[in-house]
């Protein structure tokens, strides 16, 4: 069996051998995996619900000679959120590192995985100095890695080929992932705990305070559906350097958990995220949980960097047509 990431059955982690004398003895187990995986097991692969991990079949499949045998959707039961997250990183804390930027959400896995931890960013970046203040106070080891001009220069035309992309936004934030990703491996890690996800399930971005409010089940159904395009730019990277994303906010429990809590209550009384940061004040104080944080691409100074590199290098304020350039290169 060849097996990127991690399977579980009935809440419990399963080794290769014990996921292939289930798929022998009964592979319609297989309908029941969680975790965050994709496998090839003779003619069969599968991929787990939401597609965390990326594979050559749907997320949600398994297939074996080119038809879907089962589809992967695994029944938990129902979790009160702050027991959704913890699960869901404890079952991920057996290695790893934490890419932590800070904000309330790496903080949050930080806190319960206990896991080392890393921050890229320019020197003297908000990130390294937030992440720093978090790491202290959760007494935990963190890796700084601190980008330069002359990398990030170098990076770009690497990261747009592999994307095959020039957009600003995506660019810059697979920048960032880039050198955490780089970083890990040359750390000896493979699995990186990230926050993605909380955002787009507990409406982190400024719009959610801008919507009304019967517009707001509309809203965080198309955000959500958004994280497959998301995870595909952010595992690409990842994958570059043979790491992985593990994004415990996406696990099947806490994505419940959070969907059953109504659209308005996610961003009551003006707090974004605000049944996150009521998880979070358990275990971690009280300006960390509720404090706001910058943008990835802001947060870690990448995005000023690419925009002056577009001036010098490009001879041009746009960054589109300078990342264009970076095609040719």
């Amino acid at each position: 069996m060849d097996l990127t990431g991690w399977v579980e059955y009935k809440e419990k982690r399963l080794s290769i051998e014990e996921i292939v004398t289930l798929l022998d003895k009964d592979p319609v187990a297989v309908s029941e995996f969680g975790g965050e995986f994709f496998f090839r097991y003779g003619t069969c692969c599968a991929r787990d619900h939401y597609g965390v991990i990326m594979g050559d079949c749907p997320p949600g499949t398994f297939i074996c000679d080119g038809r879907v045998s089962h589809v992967i959707n695994p029944d938990y039961p129902e979790y009160p959120l702050d027991e959704a997250i913890k699960k869901a990183i404890s079952i991920r804390s057996d290695e790893g590192i934490t890419a932590l930027s800070g904000g309330i959400d790496s903080s949050l896995v930080a806190a319960l995985s206990g896991r080392p931890c890393i921050v890229a960013g320019m020197e003297g970046c908000h990130d390294i100095k937030q992440a720093g203040e978090v790491a202290t106070c959760l007494n935990l080891p963190l890796h700084v890695r601190i980008v330069t001009a002359g990398e990030i220069a170098e990076a770009l035309p690497k990261i747009v080929r592999l994307l095959k992309s020039t957009n600003p936004v995506d660019i810059a934030i697979s920048t960032t992932l880039f050198f955490i990703a780089e970083t890990a491996r040359d750390l000896g890690y493979e699995r990186i705990l990230t926050g993605q996800g909380a955002d787009e399930l507990f409406g982190g971005y400024a719009r959610y305070l801008e919507t009304p409010a019967q517009k707001l089940d509309e809203l965080f159904a198309r955000d959500f559906a958004s994280l497959e395009r998301q995870g595909k730019r952010d595992q690409s990277i990842a994958g570059f350097f043979r790491t992985y994303l593990s994004m415990p906010y996406l696990d099947i429990r806490v994505v419940n958990a959070a969907k059953n809590i109504p659209s308005g209550e996610r961003i009551s009384d003006g707090i974004r995220k605000k049944p996150l940061r009521e998880v979070a004040v358990s275990y971690l104080p009280k300006e960390i949980a509720y404090r706001e944080k910058k943008a990835m691409q802001y947060g870690t100074g990448i995005w000023r960097e690419i925009k002056r590199l577009a001036r010098r290098e490009g001879g041009t304020n746009s960054v589109t047509e300078f990342l264009i350039s970076c095609l040719n290169q």
